[in-house]
């Protein structure tokens, strides 16, 4: 049965998400937010917390960070919460795009270089090149906690020296 869920869902995927270039390597195409990083080339580490609070509230901590164009970032996750929270950087309407997908298939998993799913307690990190200058976003597209305030936005102005 999960194997058929997980057809579906790469199916519906397929036909939007991925032709619209929402993951990293969906079609070949190029992402207005950047591309995959090398940590090795990181100028910047930005440490993010995801967490919940007493009130329902599920947050990310930054929730807005800045950086230019050009510059390699490695992106440090901490899931200090109780439950599992995701982080997807994108264009805004992508994460939106993205966001129905989810609810209709909450147990997909990525394998996307510009997200990351986290169990309570663990850490991970993305490495990435920001290639255009924008505004963007990053959110926990699991169900219902990006209606809980889990998002937040990346600036990239500028333009980084080489």
């Amino acid at each position: 049965m999960k194997n058929f869920v997980m057809a579906l869902a790469f199916a519906a995927l397929a036909s939007s998400a991925f032709a619209s270039g929402n993951h990293a390597g969906g079609h070949g195409e190029k992402m207005a937010v950047g591309e995959p990083g090398d940590k090795a080339k990181a100028t910047q580490t930005i440490r993010v917390t995801m967490t919940e609070t007493d009130d329902g509230k599920m947050l990310f901590t930054p929730a807005v960070f800045s950086v230019r164009k050009g510059q390699t970032v490695k992106i440090a996750i901490k899931n200090a919460g109780t439950v599992d929270h995701e982080f997807v950087l994108d264009q805004e309407d992508k994460i939106l795009e993205h966001k129905k997908v989810m609810e209709k298939f909450p147990e997909m998993e990525h394998a996307d270089a510009n997200s990351i799913r986290l169990p309570a307690g663990q850490s991970g990190e993305i490495a990435w090149k920001f290639t255009s200058d924008g505004a963007f976003k990053f959110a926990c597209l699991i169900p219902g906690h990006y209606e809980a305030g889990m998002h937040g936005d990346v600036t990239v102005a500028g333009k980084y020296p080489q």
